[in-house]
């Protein structure tokens, strides 16, 4: 199976991704994925059940504003 980061750069997955996909995507360890979430600084995640999930298009367009934001600082 492939990784996040190598699905991604390929287009988008055909699949939600996980806090571990999300990890691994940004080279961040798994409580800072939480902590985004918690204080809603990071990707759009939402519930299924007990498990968080984020759509991939959502990541996508997460990404792309941040590096905008980043460029216009």
């Amino acid at each position: 199976m492939a990784s996040a980061v190598t699905t991604l750069r390929a287009g988008l997955p055909d699949r939600y991704l996980t806090p571990d996909d999300i990890a691994e995507l940004f080279g961040v360890p798994l409580e800072t994925v939480y902590r985004w979430r918690r204080k809603r600084t990071g990707p759009p995640g939402f519930r299924v059940g007990k498990h968080v999930r984020y759509d991939p298009a959502a990541v996508q367009k997460w990404t792309c504003e941040r590096m905008a934001a980043d460029l216009a600082a």
